[in-house]
């Protein structure tokens, strides 16, 4: 459910509102009747960060054991290595 409130109300009902969204609701916050910020429960991102660092990890097993890189081409802005 997409629940709309002002800054206001939103900071009285801040605790409240942190639970509706990570619940499953859609928290908007709005200033002069305007959508301005919204709540989302954090713990999606965390869920989305675990899923890329197992791709890296998946992606690191087609590397040889004892593999480096070799930057040595590397060059800064002033063409002095890096």
């Amino acid at each position: 459910m997409k629940v709309f409130v002002g800054i206001a109300e939103a900071a009285e009902r801040l605790e409240d509102l942190i639970e509706r969204a990570r619940l499953g609701d859609e928290i908007v916050i709005c200033r002069d009747g305007t959508p301005t910020a919204s709540l989302a429960p954090i713990d999606e991102k965390e869920k989305a960060m675990d899923r890329f660092l197992a791709l890296a990890a998946e992606g690191r097993k087609n590397v040889p054991v004892g593999a480096t890189s070799n930057h040595d081409d590397f060059y800064d802005e002033h063409g002095l290595p890096i």
